[in-house]
């Protein structure tokens, strides 16, 4: 019996994670976790019947306490219950399915307690990974990729020897705005930038991917998650999104891993690694498909790509201010109170106006977050 815990389970890889388990009954579902979606994890507590169940709001919590009086399952808020959530010791494994940097402190305690980490929460690792790495090594916790252009690499890497790695080549659909110049983007809509071509996810990523910042929180990701140089990751755009992501070996051989656009693959190869199983679902046609191409990503257009890599460069601090610039700015998007292309100039102010710190500690880069976010909201 594989029993985990999933902190976002309302959210897309949340739903998908809960699908993966009605498909394989030997998951036992220990606790969940959501932001303010209550209707939606009653439905889930009631299906599942965890001991545990987390919100941010204690208002809510209240609420559901009241609305699942007839069932076992516990139920706590904020942040003092979501690492309740990391800890809980029914769970041997945590999926991090939550967005933003308020995954780091649970995924910490996690560790700490001895769990495996299933990782879709690429900012933990982006602004911490110099953190949670050595953390993982110390208590001996496996972290486990649950982004498809990761866990690609994962699957490819399995069984070579990481030293004969050349390079890690991530796959990019180029988004919905793919071709497009920087005055065709001036005025697009938020609900144009989530039309994404292959791939269903939600709004935050979904965005990210459309001003390629998502393939610069990879290659950050990339880089802690296998111990590689920046200057040995490269992003390839691919826009049929089949290939996932692909390994260059030391003699020229590349391998890549191949599938229809399906978060449950890599959801479930986590799960299990390193067990496969059979999993319901659309498989690849290549007569179908007929062809695949290749394109360098246009890094003039879409600026979050080359403006990570400064961040990426220049470290310390400077991935905390990227990444918690970018989630403000995205969220000001959304509410279309700011423009597509005004996403880049508030992640570049916000960059251009900080002083790094070289080594953060977790509460520097909690500081680093609010500090952004009170700059960007005195001038956006």
């Amino acid at each position: 019996m594989k029993k985990i815990a999933v902190l976002g389970s309302t959210g897309s890889i949340g739903t998908q994670t809960l699908d993966v388990a009605r498909q394989n009954p030997d998951i036992r579902i220990a606790a969940l976790g959501a932001g303010h979606n209550t209707e939606l994890l009653e439905r889930q507590v009631r299906e599942f019947s965890p001991s545990l169940a987390a919100v941010w709001e204690e208002k809510d919590a209240a609420e559901l306490r009241i609305r699942l009086a007839d069932t076992d399952t516990k139920v706590v808020s904020g942040m003092e219950g979501m690492l309740e959530l990391a800890a809980w010791p029914e769970a041997e494994l945590l999926v991090t399915a939550i967005v933003g940097m308020i995954g780091i402190r649970p995924t910490m305690a996690a560790i700490e307690a001895g769990k495996d980490i299933a990782l879709a929460n690429k900012e933990t690792l982006v602004t911490a990974g110099h953190l949670i790495m050595p953390l993982a090594r110390e208590r001996g916790a496996h972290i486990l990729p649950v982004d498809s252009e990761h866990s690609a690499i994962f699957q490819c890497l399995h069984g070579e020897s990481r030293g004969q790695v050349s390079r890690l080549l991530i796959t990019a659909s180029g988004g919905p705005f793919r071709g497009k110049r920087p005055e065709e983007l001036e005025h697009v809509r938020p609900e144009d930038a989530l039309k994404h071509p292959n791939w269903s996810m939600g709004q935050k990523i979904t965005i990210d991917s459309a001003t390629l910042v998502n393939k610069g929180l990879e290659v950050m990701e990339a880089r802690w998650l296998f111990d590689m140089g920046l200057d040995r990751i490269q992003v390839v755009v691919q826009p049929q999104s089949v290939i996932h992501s692909m390994v260059e070996f030391e003699d020229g051989a590349v391998m890549a891993q191949l599938g229809t656009p399906d978060m449950r693959l890599p959801i479930q190869y986590a799960l299990f690694y390193p067990e496969r199983r059979h999993l319901s679902g659309e498989r690849l046609d290549f007569a179908a498909l007929s062809k695949l191409t290749f394109e360098a990503p246009d890094t003039d257009t879409f600026r979050g790509l080359p403006l990570a890599m400064r961040a990426a460069e220049e470290g310390g601090s400077v991935p905390t201010v990227f990444n918690a610039a970018n989630e403000r700015a995205v969220a000001k998007f959304l509410k279309k109170k700011i423009g597509f292309l005004d996403i880049y100039r508030i992640i570049e102010d916000a960059m251009d106006q900080h002083r790094r710190i070289p080594h953060p500690d977790l509460q520097q880069i909690l500081d680093t977050e609010a500090e952004t976010y009170e700059w960007i909201e005195s001038r956006w």
